[in-house]
């Protein structure tokens, strides 16, 4: 069997990247992007300790990542890592934080370990949609690590951020008023050298209807 291997380095502020993390030699599909029509194909609701952020999942246009997300959240998929509670089955997002946010940038999140470096012990690849393009905020994306790097991580867009197109996976959108707020306070929340909030913003659960 082949082995990934492990690379480590600091990821760049306008980059939402793992810090360590199994890459493979995957290549990378490259599309114009032009319009942006995706359809909810499901919801996800993240209860977090600043409040609910509502987001439609595009399974149409990312189906391989909606269903990752949806599987880790409800702990239908197997990870071999382990989750915020210590576990290594159920829920993979509950109790984990939004560990890296960027003023004007983007929240990150998915990491049960906080640190930047944890994932679900696996990798796929990426799926870039002709429809799907980063010309606004409120975007639900995968952080990665380069090509084929997606695992658990996620992060959401303050605004539009065209340098990420075709190298981060969106799969959904924040949609509603009262969901967009809880971005913006958390967006907005004072943070560390490294990006870190200083008050932990933690994803107490996630629903999916």
């Amino acid at each position: 069997m082949h082995l990934p291997w492990h690379r480590c380095r600091h990821a760049p502020s306008t980059s939402p990247t793992l810090v360590c993390h199994l890459r493979r030699g995957i290549g990378l599909s490259w599309h114009h992007v032009v319009v942006t029509s995706p359809n909810q194909t499901s919801t996800a609701t993240l209860h977090t300790n600043r409040g609910d952020i509502k987001i439609a999942l595009f399974g149409n246009h990312a189906p391989k990542t909606v269903a990752n997300f949806v599987g880790l959240a409800d702990g239908s998929k197997a990870y071999t890592t382990k989750n915020a509670s210590g576990g290594n089955s159920g829920p993979f997002y509950d109790g984990a934080p939004f560990h890296r946010v960027i003023s004007g940038f983007m929240i990150q999140g998915g990491d049960p370990t906080g640190t930047g470096a944890g994932g679900p012990g696996y990798e796929f690849e990426d799926e870039f949609h002709p429809e799907l393009k980063f010309d606004r905020g409120y975007l639900l994306a995968m952080a990665n690590a380069g090509p084929g790097t997606n695992g658990s991580q996620f992060f959401i867009t303050a605004g539009p951020t065209p340098h990420l197109n075709r190298k981060h996976t969106i799969f959904g959108e924040v949609v509603d008023p009262e969901s967009k707020k809880v971005v913006d306070a958390i967006e907005k929340t004072p943070t560390d050298r490294r990006d870190r909030p200083q008050d932990d913003v933690i994803i107490n659960s996630v629903t999916i209807s």
